[in-house]
């Protein structure tokens, strides 16, 4: 299931979340949380989930920074890897033992172009370029990240997702998808996605957990990557919830949930009124 829009909006537990998700276990079902918040690291993620009374453990938790690391574990990368993003990526490639550069090192504003080119030392360790959401992006980062992926066909292009915009406190920004155009659209070349709708991570989260798709559920706030991943990963069930991204749902969606419920909460609620 994804997180936020579906447990929670900001820092507020959704009603009656915690009731079902307690019910779920109770009733032996496996959960799985799956978000595309590059932001924050698994141990963050379990902190916040663990904060509103929900239990769950690190290895029930995949982020797409995570899946980032564990990707390139995967292919046996032992080079630098240049980060495009906030303190978690590295982190996590840190905690599997990939070295990086990028993150704040080039996160400054220069006085012009020619200071970017002239400025320019790349490493020639980095054999790989992670790109994800990055608050702090600047035009430095990007020519760094352009350098490598140029002059090296053979350099790893990940990118943590590809969401064009994600919901703060009520309001829209731009997502991690707005960055990695700018690397797409300078270099030409397409990056592997690690977060919803990728089957990467779906293939990824299978590998890890042993889930059998056909006994399992998706449950999601948006349908172009959670729904959409439900869907293409060949889980049986997309469950599409109403409290975030998709307040309430259009008969013209292109992209179609197997169940619709206004709320997750409200299975706990079905099931003390029908047992």
């Amino acid at each position: 299931m994804d997180c936020d829009g579906v447990l929670w909006r900001g820092k507020t537990i959704i009603p009656g979340v915690v009731e079902t998700l307690n019910l779920l276990r109770n009733m032996g079902k496996r959960l799985i949380f799956v978000t595309n918040n590059s932001t924050k690291t698994r141990a963050l993620i379990q902190k916040k989930i663990q904060s509103f009374g929900i239990q769950c453990n690190q290895e029930e938790i995949f982020g797409s920074a995570y899946a980032a690391a564990v990707y390139l574990k995967s292919i046996n990368f032992n080079k630098h890897v240049y980060v495009v993003g906030e303190e978690s990526i590295a982190s996590e490639m840190k905690d599997l033992g990939i070295k990086y550069r990028g993150v704040s090192e080039h996160a400054y504003i220069p006085k012009s172009v020619d200071e970017v080119a002239d400025s320019l030392n790349p490493d020639p360790e980095v054999e790989a370029v992670v790109c994800g959401l990055d608050s702090r992006v600047s035009y430095p980062k990007i020519a760094y990240a352009h350098y490598y992926l140029t002059k090296n066909k053979n350099c790893v292009f990940l990118a943590t997702n590809t969401d064009s915009y994600l919901p703060v406190h009520g309001k829209t920004l731009p997502g991690a998808g707005s960055i990695v155009s700018s690397l797409r659209t300078s270099t030409g070349r397409e990056p592997i996605v690690l977060g919803k709708p990728a089957i990467t991570l779906m293939e990824l989260i299978i590998k890890s957990t042993g889930i059998n798709p056909s006994r399992t559920c998706m449950v999601g706030d948006r349908l172009d990557t959670d729904i959409l991943f439900g869907n293409e990963g060949g889980l049986k069930y997309t469950l599409l919830v109403l409290t975030g991204v998709v307040h309430e749902w259009s008969q013209d969606q292109t992209i179609i949930p197997s169940h619709i419920i206004p709320s997750l909460g409200d299975i706990a609620s079905f099931f003390k009124a029908h047992l």
